[in-house]
């Protein structure tokens, strides 16, 4: 269970107490418990529950701890701003990098950088260790690069990971994409802390 300690986490529990369930739940693919007061919500194949009364996120689903402990500053942020934001669109299928979304500019150097390097490292010579580990969290295989998995941090938030393996020309490589819609879904520094969490939840 983890609850917010966070300013922009206040303020997005404050919104989202003010709007109407249903329409939450139609614009960002969730559902919710009146007798609760709470959202459910599917990240990485697993059950979360959103209590706006106590202003907690919480699961019982075996791997979340990670999500709701060591990552849950990005996850948290992630998954308030996102039941704020989402919109009832569709994705379109087309797909972009982090640097190339409106501001992505400034995710390209320091700490904004994606830890993509380690990843491609840890399973430079491990395709199939890489797919497990995204189908373990709900991921499925895709066809682009060596390996690549898609994964949903969040319903209406798709994000494929892409592995080229090691060989004896080029090193390992990794890479991330999300589907152009994510610009209208949230804020693009929600899309940056839901990036992260995604390749911290491969590592």
């Amino acid at each position: 269970m983890t609850d917010s300690k966070n300013p922009g986490e206040d303020k997005a529990w404050e919104i989202l107490g003010t709007l109407r369930p249903d329409a939450v739940c139609r614009a960002a693919a969730v559902y919710f418990d009146p007798r609760s007061g709470s959202y459910r919500i599917i990240s990485f194949g697993m059950d979360f529950e959103v209590s706006l009364q106590k202003r907690t996120i919480s699961s019982t689903a075996v791997g979340s701890d990670l999500l709701l402990g060591k990552l849950g500053s990005f996850f948290r942020l992630s998954v308030l701003w996102y039941l704020v934001h989402a919109r009832d669109i569709d994705c379109t299928g087309r797909v972009v990098k982090l640097h190339t979304i409106r501001g992505g500019e400034i995710f390209t150097a320091g700490s904004h950088v994606l830890p993509l390097e380690a990843l491609a490292q840890r399973y430079a010579k491990n395709r199939e260790g890489f797919l497990q580990k995204g189908q373990r969290h709900g991921g499925r295989t895709e066809r682009p690069g060596d390996a690549s998995v898609l994964l949903y941090p969040l319903p209406r938030i798709p994000v494929i990971l892409t592995l080229w393996l090691e060989d004896d020309e080029f090193p390992a490589r990794a890479d991330l994409f999300l589907d152009s819609t994510c610009e209208i879904q949230i804020p693009t520094d929600v899309i940056w802390s839901v990036a992260m969490t995604t390749v911290l939840v491969m590592m």
